[in-house]
């Protein structure tokens, strides 16, 4: 049996070395509770090292499923009649975080496009695209991802006239309509007066 080898041997940290590691352990985990947990979790920034690095936002996010508003939502309806090959978009204003409930019905096929426009941005490169397809129906939720005008742009390819009929209730301003090259301001039709 060969003897051991005096490298081989480690030694116990003294008592001094695991005060020195304990004590610098403590420091470095208060430093990451006073600069990045507490502005985070809290919202509580003593050094302001959660405002430089962005971490207050962190702490207003809401987890629970309450979203309050500052105004009262509105109802609309709208209704469309649209000939062979006709076509109509239909936009509500909203800002950022802003949410409508929609469905959306036609008496026969169309092409569709769910997009939005950022408020000031002018051209097709900034038109953000959320749901493309052919179909008579849609119901669902949206959240504005930003302020701008948000809605949908309808076709009739068919060589049949089709209504198509959208509700909507929602935290909107107001509605805009695109039609036959044009574009106008829509008051807004609420379903119960």
């Amino acid at each position: 049996m060969q003897a051991p080898n005096e490298r081989d041997r480690t030694d116990a940290p003294s008592a001094r070395q695991l005060i020195i590691g304990t004590a610098a352990a403590l420091v470095v985990a208060l430093l990451v509770l006073v600069t990045v947990v507490m502005p985070a979790e809290f919202g509580i920034d003593p050094l302001g090292t959660g405002q430089a690095l962005g971490l207050l936002e962190l702490a207003d996010a809401s987890e629970g499923p309450l979203e309050t508003v500052p105004t009262a939502h509105k109802h609309d309806y709208v209704e469309f009649i649209l000939e062979p090959f006709q076509s109509v978009e239909y936009k509500y204003h909203l800002a950022l975080n802003s949410s409508m409930v929609y469905s959306w019905e036609a008496t026969g096929e169309l092409v569709y496009d769910m997009h939005a426009d950022p408020e000031g941005m002018e051209g097709e490169e900034f038109v953000e695209s959320f749901e493309q397809g052919t179909g008579t129906s849609s119901y669902g939720t949206y959240h504005a991802p930003f302020t701008g005008i948000h809605g949908w742009f309808w076709e009739n390819r068919t060589f049949e006239e089709i209504v198509l009929r959208l509700h909507s209730a929602g935290f909107y301003e107001g509605s805009v309509v695109f039609r036959d090259g044009g574009s106008y301001e829509q008051a807004l039709s609420p379903l119960f007066e």
